[in-house]
């Protein structure tokens, strides 16, 4: 069992994904969980809702070690992720990243 620092939030982002992608039949939709440190942003860890572990696993390989707002990101899910749920995946972590900016906002009303 993995357990997280106390400082560390964890963000959901969900997208649609296409009616023919495996996904969608197991899970209705695409979704990605991240965890962030809340001080520098960085991600601590990711998952996803793939139907494959390799996929997994690969998408964790994009994201973990990175900042949240690392707009390379993006660029790299577009240049090297080819699977049928590129596109959910891309807007699930753009839902991720909203709901994370969100939070940012927020809490640094909050201090």
């Amino acid at each position: 069992m993995t357990v997280y620092h106390k400082n560390t939030i964890y963000i959901i982002g969900d997208a649609k994904s296409s009616q023919k992608n495996p996904i969608t039949l197991r899970f209705n939709q695409f979704f990605i969980g991240i965890v962030i440190d809340q001080d520098s942003g960085r991600i601590v860890d990711a998952d996803c809702s793939a139907t494959i572990m390799l996929t997994v696993r690969f998408v964790r390989s994009l994201f973990i070690g990175r900042l949240m707002e690392d707009p390379e990101i993006l660029v790299d899910l577009r240049q090297r992720y080819f699977g049928s749920s590129q596109k959910a995946l891309i807007v699930a972590f753009g839902d991720a990243l909203k709901k994370y900016r969100l939070y940012k906002s927020e809490n640094a009303l909050s201090k």
